[in-house]
């Protein structure tokens, strides 16, 4: 009798042990923490171009274990900033989204306006309003980092660090718990009333210790022997910028402390804005207890200095390439942090960029690739053709994203009608041969512009936003203001193709050729965490990606 009591007594408590874990596993599984890496201007290249002198814990990790999209482009013009950070976190794109450009023209005031400026709310743990005073009230989408707050009710924490104001702001979103940006008038990192009335502790304490000054401390010098740097042309190239007071655009940066001291925001050219950038993360982790618990938090991080360095010294420089070769170090410690403080494979990783960049034009002329400057003058040659055609001078009152915008009050005034005013503009830049296409911003799915260009026109379009007539310049032609180093904004590969890498939790390992969208991304990541998509994404998840 016993006996068959012991046999029931563990028959139930197995039955039990069954159920308990059925019940456990019935629970929504995601992960402690999704962390975002925009690596600001990355051309995907990069991934290949130093790849045999990146480490094995950094990009090599991310290539080795995580899910790699080969195939990725932006799906809009212009490939700028704002747009590509915008369009990650909502999975939309201008024409829906609002965010125009980095700044844009107010078509009513004939005033600029700069993305996340905002006048309404105050400066926080600085007292530059300038530098201080700014929101995400200008993106009218949400963000996964929006939708994770909801799917939450908000007890999921989200944080966004970068250099820039607006590769913070946007990516974190509407609610975040904050958005930290880097000041160069105090060498501190900040934010604004939007958020919260005093800094966090943590970052106060973060800021005291004044990483900037021992981080450049010691100067820039190349991380391997100069000689091994072979993926990069010789230093000293004619087409190179010039860093603080460097002569000579040469290593070792040996004066970089006395002109950070001078002028902080030259910490943002060289590597160590990366590594500022990264530990700032770290602070974020521990101060915001982000991924500590079972409900999902989000750190979305960009890494600014490859872009900051790419304008100064373009893509094919040797100072180019030591800041991914020293950032590939910087993620591979980010990465062992993580596992150590969120735990190894319990946190999802996305690396991505904003937008690529040009091949220097004094290096295409080098190599006798067909290359030049584009626009240069146009502004005030085409006012001058105006006047002498309508009688009315400065009708056109601004040229930004390589896109026209004519004066909305002179027009009014004068009682010109802006499609013939339109029309002839059209007409006279066509003849200029370094024009590709010239196309009013109205007549875009009627014009004879072939795909995908005619597309990105159309989504890079904000009707409320945009200027009246967008620009399509040949190949590899800069605007006049980038003698040295380079620039982005144009549909081209260079410009528009970017690496995309899922690692961590819930990622199947692989890599694939398929043509996907930047606004593919924020719909994957909604899909891996179950939940809403934002509410302007466009996007489709890219279901290779995700585990079974």
């Amino acid at each position: 009798m016993l006996r068959k009591i012991s046999i029931a007594a563990a028959v139930i408590l197995s039955v039990s042990a069954i159920n308990a874990q059925k019940i456990k596993n019935s629970g929504l599984e995601r992960p402690k923490l999704v962390v975002g890496l925009v690596v600001d201007q990355m051309r995907w290249d990069y991934l290949y171009r130093y790849y045999n002198k990146y480490g094995n814990d950094g990009f090599k990790r991310l290539l080795n274990t995580g899910y790699s999209l080969n195939n990725v482009h932006i799906p809009y013009v212009p490939t700028v900033t704002a747009l590509g950070h915008a369009c990650i976190y909502t999975g939309s794109v201008p024409a829906i989204h609002g965010i125009a450009g980095n700044d844009w023209t107010d078509k009513e005031t004939g005033k600029n306006v700069y993305c996340t400026t905002d006048e309404s709310v105050k400066p926080v743990g600085t007292t530059n309003a300038k530098v201080g005073s700014h929101s995400p009230k200008n993106l009218w989408s949400t963000t996964i980092s929006d939708e994770l707050k909801i799917a939450t009710n908000f007890q999921g924490k989200v944080v966004g660090v970068s250099l820039k104001d607006r590769a913070s702001i946007l990516p974190a979103g509407h609610t975040p718990n904050g958005a930290f940006w880097f000041d160069d008038s105090t060498g501190d990192f900040i934010t604004s009333s939007w958020y919260m009335n005093d800094l966090p502790q943590w970052l106060k304490a973060f800021n005291a210790r004044k990483m900037p000054e021992k981080l450049i401390a010691n100067g820039w010098n190349t991380l391997l022997p100069i000689n091994e740097y072979t993926e990069s042309s010789p230093d000293n190239s004619s087409w190179e910028g010039l860093l603080g007071s460097a002569k000579t655009p040469v290593f070792p940066y040996s004066n970089l402390a006395a002109d950070y001291k001078d002028k902080k925001d030259n910490i943002r050219y060289t590597p160590f804005g990366n590594t500022l950038t990264l530990k700032l993360a770290e602070a974020a982790v521990e101060g915001e207890k982000l991924g500590s618990d079972d409900v999902v938090d989000m750190l979305a991080v960009n890494l600014a200095s490859t872009d900051y360095a790419g304008h100064k010294f373009g893509p094919n420089s040797i100072e180019v390439e030591d800041v991914y070769l020293r950032l590939d170090q910087d993620l591979a410690q980010f990465f062992n942090y993580l596992d150590a403080k969120v735990g190894k494979g319990k946190y999802t990783v996305f690396l991505s960029a904003d937008h690529g960049g040009a091949h220097s034009v004094g290096f295409l002329q080098e190599h006798k690739i067909t290359t030049g400057f584009f626009g240069d003058g146009m502004e005030k040659n085409m006012n001058e053709k105006l006047k002498e055609k309508f009688g009315v001078d400065k009708l056109i009152n601004a040229i930004d994203n390589y896109q026209i915008y004519f004066d909305r009050k002179l027009l009014k005034e004068h009682q010109l009608d802006l499609d013939a005013v339109r029309d002839f503009t059209i007409e006279e830049i066509e003849n200029d041969p370094n024009d590709l296409y010239a196309v009013s911003v109205t007549k875009v799915q009627q014009s004879t512009i072939p795909e995908p260009i005619k597309q990105r026109i159309i989504n890079g379009i904000n009707r409320q936003r945009s200027g009246d007539i967008q620009l399509i310049s040949h190949d590899s032609m800069l605007p006049p203001y980038s003698k040295t180093g380079t620039t982005h904004s144009v549909w081209n590969s260079y410009d528009s193709h970017i690496p995309l890498i899922f690692m961590g939790w819930g990622i199947q390992h692989g890599e694939s050729n398929k043509a996907y969208s930047m606004t593919d991304i924020a719909p994957t990541v909604s899909s891996l965490l179950r939940m809403q998509f934002p509410s302007g994404n466009i996007g489709n998840p890219i279901t290779e990606v995700i585990g079974k």
